[in-house]
């Protein structure tokens, strides 16, 4: 008996830049028996035009994820930014259906769709864990990617001082206000750096890139890995710092 047919919604940013974490969802949903596919018509949800108040160029996009996702058991996103935006605003672009009652952040997917928290991965380091806003707030994944991480054999997680408050990304945000975003970068970098974590992990490589470049510029060392290269992690096939 085959496993749910699952689409991969990788979004803009992993498709272009962090394309590794596409592939550890793939490899990940096809260790727990889904059957994935990568539509190639996907194209973007249309929040950065949303939020930048271009809704007329947003609802195209809209209807288009619509269509190409229609067909899909399950959509899933390693981000809970973009499904957020599926889930939260395109009905008001495009109407509901299929494919956005049927679209899950990779964390809310696992737990409450495949019913799991053990994924069988390995990631022998020392971990901390940024939730994102729109995960946090909009889509109210709550603990679901903690429940992952304390099931991976060799990780010590550690706690995140401050954790809910954003990281200063938000997008467009980070541009038009760059010294407020700068100034709340900061205090993320510090309480991360206070954890004494090797790894960050988030389930938005946004925000990870926001963090991650304030930390590489300050040569600290500590490293930010999407939470689905940390779950793909097996001893087989480790998570390796060199190939990054």
């Amino acid at each position: 008996m085959t496993g749910p047919r699952v689409a991969l919604f990788a979004t803009c940013i992993t498709d272009t830049v962090y394309p590794e974490t596409a592939k550890a969802v793939l490899r990940l949903l096809e260790r727990l028996g889904c059957e994935v596919d990568f539509p190639l018509a996907q194209t973007c949800c249309g929040q950065m035009h949303f939020n930048t108040g271009y809704h007329d160029h947003a609802r195209p996009l809209a209807q288009a994820y619509a269509e190409v996702f229609a067909g899909y058991d399950y959509v899933v996103a390693p981000s809970g930014s973009c499904a957020g935006m599926v889930r939260e605003i395109h009905p008001g672009l495009a109407g509901t259906g299929p494919a956005v009652e049927r679209t899950y952040e990779l964390s809310e997917f696992l737990v409450d769709v495949l019913g799991v928290t053990d994924v069988g991965a390995y990631f022998p380091h020392r971990v901390t864990y940024h939730p994102t806003c729109h995960s946090l707030r909009m889509l109210g994944v709550g603990d679901r990617p903690l429940a992952l991480l304390r099931a991976v054999r060799g990780l010590e997680l550690v706690e995140l001082p401050q954790a809910e408050q954003c990281c200063g990304f938000g997008g467009t945000f980070a541009l038009k206000n760059a010294e407020t975003s700068t100034a709340m970068l900061a205090d993320k970098m510090r309480c991360v750096q206070d954890t004494g974590a090797q790894v960050l992990t988030a389930g938005d490589n946004s925000c990870l890139m926001h963090i991650g470049g304030g930390l590489s510029r300050l040569r600290t060392g500590v490293r930010t890995v999407h939470l689905a290269e940390v779950l793909a992690s097996t001893e087989e096939e480790p998570w390796a710092a060199a190939t990054r």
